[in-house]
């Protein structure tokens, strides 16, 4: 499978899950991704669906709480101005919170099914101008970058004895000067960058010659994927 091709899969994954009309259509989607899962990340699949529910779970547990305990009737029957029940309620909840599981879970797929690629060789196997792909490499380059910046900021600020190493009071009411200090430092890192760092390494231009290379044709697996998304999709609408 190329890269293209998992994109459009992931692509017609969450566009089946939106559209999908019921939550026989979702399970439908559900059994799409559960089957790509086991035949194309094999041992795991138990990762990327793991993944998918830590995401979703905080907000289950908050629609939960206000449409299932505080609420207790579902939207469609407010506005059918009907009494409801609890049980249509925790139906919605279970819908919505399926529904966002599954981008979740098409996101998380298309990732790790490639967790063998660097960002760069991923991203140059692209279908996308130039353009567009340098600004994706530039953009995941500062990851690291906002990851020092934090770190560098936390250990001053302790050191300083202006926040504390673990949880405490003094970390609520100075927090806002760490969420202060990280911007400033990731400023400052970044404008060392445009200025110095990268006109020296001539890394714009080395990344056109990298970024360069035709984009890799759809393969046999991607056009089976793609397809059995498409199928999935159309009937979750129909459902």
């Amino acid at each position: 499978m190329t890269p293209n091709g998992a994109i459009l899969f992931g692509l017609v994954v969450i566009v089946g899950a939106v559209a999908a009309q019921s939550f026989a259509g979702l399970a439908i989607v559900l059994a799409l991704c559960a089957a790509f899962a086991a035949l194309e990340l094999g041992s795991r699949a138990s990762k990327a669906l793991a993944r998918s529910a830590t995401i979703v779970a905080p907000l289950a547990a908050f629609l939960v709480v206000v449409w299932v305990g505080v609420v207790g009737r579902s939207p469609a029957e407010m506005a059918a101005g009907l009494a409801g029940t609890r049980t249509a309620a925790f139906a919605y909840v279970l819908t919505v919170c399926l529904r966002l599981f599954l981008i979740a879970l098409a996101v998380q797929l298309v990732a790790m099914r490639f967790a063998y690629l660097t960002p760069l060789q991923f991203i140059r196997s692209l279908w996308a101008p130039l353009v567009a792909k340098k600004l994706l490499i530039l953009t995941l380059s500062w990851i690291d970058t906002i990851l020092h910046a934090i770190d560098r900021s936390r250990t001053a600020l302790v050191t300083a004895a202006i926040i504390a190493p673990r949880m405490s009071l003094r970390n609520l009411a100075n927090g806002w000067l760490l969420v202060q200090t990280v911007w400033l430092s990731v400023v400052t890192i970044a404008l060392g960058r445009l200025r110095d760092k990268w006109p020296a390494e001539n890394t714009v231009a080395r990344l056109d010659q990298v970024l360069a290379a035709p984009a890799a044709e759809l393969a046999r697996t991607d056009v089976l994927w793609c397809g059995a998304a498409l199928i999935a999709g159309t009937t979750a609408w129909f459902v």
